[in-house]
């Protein structure tokens, strides 16, 4: 497949993708992660997610982060101590690629760990490619967990809490802010944005695994789940 270089139609319409993020694009297109790059699957405050697709022409999922945008003070409670990043600074064109590579590393971990989480394929900077989690595997993004008709709730609360827990002893890991915000739903629960996942020697990591389980519980109860 030809490799296209088109990607200038994106341009800063966003609050994305400026000058130097473009040159990180260019980068990633160049040695073969990427041949193209489609529209938005999601935006947010922290990035915005685009489909892709490799050379391969299969579809995957591009994560840049904001930079010149990014509001980067909550980003230290949850980075700060952590030993993969022991030269943590406030300012952004710093911060924000350690902040990806973070939740590259944590993807990572998660996969390993038989977590299923987007596996993660390639980084550069603020830009951040992994699997793209599809519908059937079709094209369509998968829906958020929030926005998906739930089969069987009590099987699917079961399994998330199983994630969390395998997340726990086998990845390391707790998720820091999970919700049906942050599970995408394809054939079953899929965790997403990782970023701010925090190993177990933080401090505050008892406390986001609470309140990551309390987040899970109050949602499925609106289900009608039994969830004591």
């Amino acid at each position: 497949m030809k490799r296209r270089k088109d990607v200038d139609e994106f341009k800063v319409v966003e609050g994305v993708i400026d000058p130097p993020t473009m040159k990180v694009l260019y980068k990633l297109l160049s040695r073969g992660t990427l041949s193209e790059i489609h529209g938005a699957i999601s935006t947010g405050k922290e990035a915005n997610v685009y489909r892709g697709i490799d050379t391969d022409g299969n579809s995957v999922a591009v994560k840049i982060y904001r930079v010149s945008t990014a509001e980067t003070d909550f980003m230290l409670e949850y980075i700060t101590g952590d030993p993969r990043f022991k030269r943590v600074r406030r300012q952004n064109r710093s911060l924000i690629p350690q902040w990806a590579m973070k939740e590259f590393k944590n993807l990572k971990r998660y996969h390993e760990a038989g977590v299923r989480v987007p596996k993660p394929i390639d980084i550069e900077r603020n830009v951040m490619v992994m699997e793209f989690i599809g519908i059937n595997e079709q094209s369509l993004a998968a829906p958020l967990l929030k926005n998906t008709e739930i089969p069987d709730p009590v099987k699917t609360f079961d399994k998330i809490i199983g994630m969390i827990q395998k997340g726990y002893t086998k990845a390391g890991l707790v998720h820091a802010d999970l919700s049906e915000y942050n599970i995408l739903w394809s054939e079953g629960p899929v965790f997403i944005d990782v970023s701010q996942s925090v190993l177990l020697g933080h401090d505050n990591a008892k406390k986001y695994l609470f309140r990551d389980i309390q987040n899970i519980i109050n949602f499925f109860k609106k289900l009608g789940v039994e969830t004591e």
